[in-house]
């Protein structure tokens, strides 16, 4: 049995710049949701600086990845070390959003029939929420302020038809790959990198109108909490895989990867219809259901 070597790679400075990135980010976002309606802006600006600093991270430590793999250095049992990771990785963001619908299940399942009165509990509703209405999405908050419900036609319903279609974009150009179709492999890569970008400018424009028609905020309990969080991260992670997309728009134009090797297309192709999956789940349960 021939053994393989099993390349080692130098020390590196980027997990703990990306460490010092995510304390930016938790700080800055943090500070940012507290400011809220506040003329202090210094949240946003420790969020900005993590943000830059994540970015950095990524393409500095993606580019000393890609040389090692142009160089020759990795071995099969590499590639599949690779394979396992970027499963596992996709495994803890898949339990990442369960929490989230989780929570929101649990809010509509639970927490509200409870101060609805249900199952014997009408001193908790007497106490705590005098004529509480059960019924969701709860559109009025203990303080009194209403909001309304952001619909599931129009900017929703558009942006769930471009992700879907850039799953389907995503696939020919995977298809492309495999048959050294460079041409076609970038016409459809070109137009997923540009769909994922229109879905999180139209998600833009949709918290815009939240904010400013439809007084739906992060102050507006339950609701705006649970989907303010999920969109919200959803779209974090959709602009996440529109830069890994990029990246690999960039390498495809400067003619790396074969019909053989390209398994770093192959793992930002899984991201990417991991979040088109969690986007059809949330358009189901958070703006339908």
């Amino acid at each position: 049995m021939q053994t393989q070597s099993y390349y080692v790679p130098a020390q590196s400075p980027w997990p703990i710049i990306g460490a010092v990135a995510m304390f930016f980010i938790a700080v800055g976002a943090g500070l940012t949701v507290m400011q809220l309606g506040s003329e202090d802006s210094s949240g946003m600006i420790v969020l900005s600086v993590g943000v830059i600093v994540l970015l950095y991270m990524l393409f500095g430590w993606f580019k000393h990845v890609i040389q090692e793999s142009d160089k020759g250095l990795y071995s099969a049992q590499m590639d599949r070390s690779f394979k396992q990771g970027m499963s596992w990785f996709i495994f803890s963001e898949v339990m990442f959003f369960f929490a989230f619908f989780g929570a929101l299940f649990y809010a509509r399942v639970f927490s509200v029939p409870w101060l609805g009165g249900a199952s014997n509990n009408q001193m908790t509703n007497e106490v705590l929420w005098p004529n509480f209405e059960a019924v969701w999405p709860l559109l009025t908050t203990p303080a009194g302020d209403v909001t309304q419900a952001m619909p599931w036609y129009g900017l929703p319903l558009v942006n769930t038809i471009i992700l879907l279609t850039s799953s389907v974009t995503l696939h020919f150009a995977h298809k492309a790959i495999e048959s050294d179709k460079r041409k076609q492999l970038t016409v459809f890569l070109l137009v997923t990198v540009l769909l994922g970008f229109i879905f999180l400018a139209l998600q833009a424009q949709e918290y815009v109108h939240a904010y400013q028609e439809l007084n739906l905020t992060l102050q507006s309990g339950v609701y705006g909490n649970t989907f303010y969080l999920l969109t919200g991260f959803h779209g974090m992670h959709v602009t996440i895989g529109a830069l890994l997309l990029t990246i690999m728009l960039i390498r495809v134009l400067k003619g790396h990867f074969t019909e053989e090797k390209h398994f770093a297309f192959q793992a930002a192709a899984w991201y990417w219809h991991f979040v088109d999956v969690v986007w059809v789940c949330l358009f189901i349960f958070v703006y339908v259901l």
